[in-house]
């Protein structure tokens, strides 16, 4: 997700996954502003990625009120864009008309958790209950670092509601439980049980998209961010 390089140009972002050898791009506002950026903007952000090479497969999380109009905006500027899931926070209030539009527009969606400072949404049990019931589109972006804070250790979610998990963001922490206040680190020197959850992702086949979110240095991520790609990789080879 260019959260992780969001001191960066998109230009500049989009030269470090060519580095990293990252095909997949999680678009965060900075780069495009899913909410308030126009149909047009949206579409050539799109055809940007696409001609050199990269999948819009998420962004930032996208804010969704209870206001159709606002909403709307929203569906129509990633389904111009091209973007495969919609990473987003709806106001549960607006969850009825979050559906609606997901129906419309078939557009696939993840609520991402926070941890126990989000009173909305602080753990994929809390997002799970708001969804099971709403149609199948709509889903969980489960954050590894921000649901361990908040009680729920990722390896339980991503099992425990597999059939809806439809994206990940990987990092590390050394956050205890219950931390109001993450501390991010590099994947593998946290506490976070990283090999858990990737045995987890493959035992349950997941076809979704695995997003590093890398946060402890902003003005120079690149360094920390290949060593956390790197350790991901290295992982997967062990398991296989």
């Amino acid at each position: 997700t260019s959260y992780s390089t969001r001191t960066m140009t998109l230009d500049e972002t989009i030269a470090t996954l060519k580095v990293l050898r990252i095909t997949n791009a999680a678009l965060f506002r900075n780069h495009c502003n899913w909410e308030t950026a126009t149909v047009d903007e949206c579409r050539a952000v799109g055809e940007k990625l696409k001609a050199d090479g990269l999948a819009l497969t998420g962004s930032g999380v996208i804010n969704l009120a209870n206001n159709e109009a606002t909403a709307r905006k929203a569906f129509e500027n990633v389904r111009a864009a091209g973007m495969a899931t919609m990473v987003c926070k709806p106001e549960v209030a607006a969850l009825p008309l979050v559906e609606k539009l997901a129906k419309e527009y078939d557009q696939k969606l993840a609520i991402h958790n926070h941890g126990p400072e989000d009173k909305v949404y602080p753990t994929p049990a809390v997002i799970w209950d708001a969804i099971k019931s709403l149609d199948s589109r709509i889903g969980l972006c489960v954050d590894v670092g921000h649901s361990a804070r908040g009680g729920q250790e990722p390896v339980e979610a991503i099992r425990k509601y597999a059939a809806r998990v439809y994206d990940i963001h990987m990092k590390d922490s050394t956050a205890v439980r219950g931390a109001m206040k993450d501390v991010p680190v590099e994947v593998g020197a946290g506490r976070l049980d990283i090999r858990g959850v990737l045995r987890a992702l493959l035992d349950i086949k997941y076809k979704g998209v695995v997003t590093f979110e890398y946060e402890k240095v902003a003005a120079n991520p690149v360094t920390g961010l290949a060593e956390s790609v790197g350790f991901v990789r290295g992982m997967l080879a062990a398991l296989a």
